[in-house]
């Protein structure tokens, strides 16, 4: 039997093709029209509907890579299922390179959104709505804050054995958890039953193929394992992910000159020297030391600091024996979670 055809927003795309659906969402004050576009690989055989998102943070331009190299994949003439791509989310921000939308509020933090409330609430809602609530799961992806940078890492609710199981297929080089934040997209996709896997990798306006590559090889990995994609072309991940239980960001002790001689992805002992503050005559130094052992996940670009500034982003790794115990994994997850991206200023 033949599948039906999908249907979003008053448009139908048949079995076996692919459209572009631009959904309206507002008008610019030039009378210049914004639009939610997605596109839909509506595949020909019964599956899973899934999406990919990106640029819920305007500035966070990285999943808008990911994104254009995934609806180039060849691999999705063989889609199982319906895919529902959206390369940028908060146009506004994305316009203006820009974190926030046109009235400075967080995208991230206003859903489900209204069909009546705020620009940010009207957006969140259409995005919900037409999107998120149609899928069984999703992949949303970002990047660290402009001038800060991120080791490719998906972060997960410890006690979601879904997103658990996706993170661990992804492949990235960190798996952490992150706390479920009231009017987050996660927060609210899991309390309607659609579990999302936060991707976070690079930095804030910027390219990075690392974390391009990272991005996408995982989200083949985990739309094969739900059984939307064949293995070919699909490479397995290297290694499995080292899983943190907690983080704690390092900040400069005086304001200065940064010199830093570690980089994200490096684990480090306890008393390694990370990095030096100078005054611009040379005359006062402060070393940044790790207090104790771990992987750096995150840190600083710029070379100037103010005192208090955050520098690095130190999480503590769990030991192989337990992450293979899914039980002491969720336990101690809960117990000691990690900073959310937006604790750190």
């Amino acid at each position: 039997m033949a599948r039906a055809p999908f249907e979003i927003a008053g448009h139908s795309v048949a079995p076996g093709t692919s459209a572009r659906v631009d959904l309206p969402v507002s008008t610019l004050p030039d009378h210049t029209p914004v639009h939610l576009s997605v596109e839909v690989f509506h595949g020909k055989r019964a599956g899973p509907t899934f999406f990919v998102s990106a640029a819920v943070h305007g500035d966070e331009v990285i999943g808008v890579e990911i994104v254009r190299r995934l609806l180039r994949a060849p691999q999705l003439k063989s889609l199982r299922g319906t895919l529902l791509v959206v390369p940028v989310v908060n146009s506004f921000g994305f316009l203006n390179r820009s974190r926030y939308l046109p009235d400075r509020r967080d995208l991230n933090r206003c859903f489900p959104g209204s069909p009546s409330g705020s620009l940010a609430a009207r957006l969140a809602h259409i995005f919900m709505t037409e999107v998120v609530l149609r899928c069984q799961s999703g992949i949303d992806l970002h990047s660290a804050a402009i001038h800060r940078t991120n080791l490719p890492q998906v972060r997960i609710s410890p006690s979601d054995p879904v997103t658990r199981g996706m993170a661990m297929v992804f492949g990235a080089p960190v798996v952490l958890t992150s706390p479920l934040r009231d009017g987050s997209l996660r927060a609210v996709a899991a309390e309607a039953g659609t579990p999302v896997l936060l991707y976070e990798a690079g930095e804030g306006l910027r390219f990075d193929e690392m974390a391009v590559r990272a991005g996408l090889a995982g989200i083949l990995r985990v739309m094969h394992a739900q059984d939307m994609l064949p293995r070919k072309g699909i490479a397995p991940a290297r290694r499995l992910p080292n899983v943190c239980s907690s983080s704690s960001w390092l900040r400069a002790p005086v304001g200065g000159l940064l010199r830093t001689f570690r980089a994200e992805g490096e684990t480090v002992e306890k008393g390694d020297i990370l990095a030096t503050v100078s005054d611009p005559f040379g005359e006062v130094e402060e070393d940044i030391v790790a207090p104790n052992p771990g992987i750096l996940i995150g840190r600083a670009i710029l070379p100037v600091v103010n005192e208090g500034d955050a520098v690095f982003h130190l999480a503590k790794l769990l030991p192989r024996a337990v992450t293979d115990t899914v039980e002491e994994l969720v336990e101690q997850l809960i117990a000691d979670p990690l900073f959310d991206e937006d604790e750190i200023i």
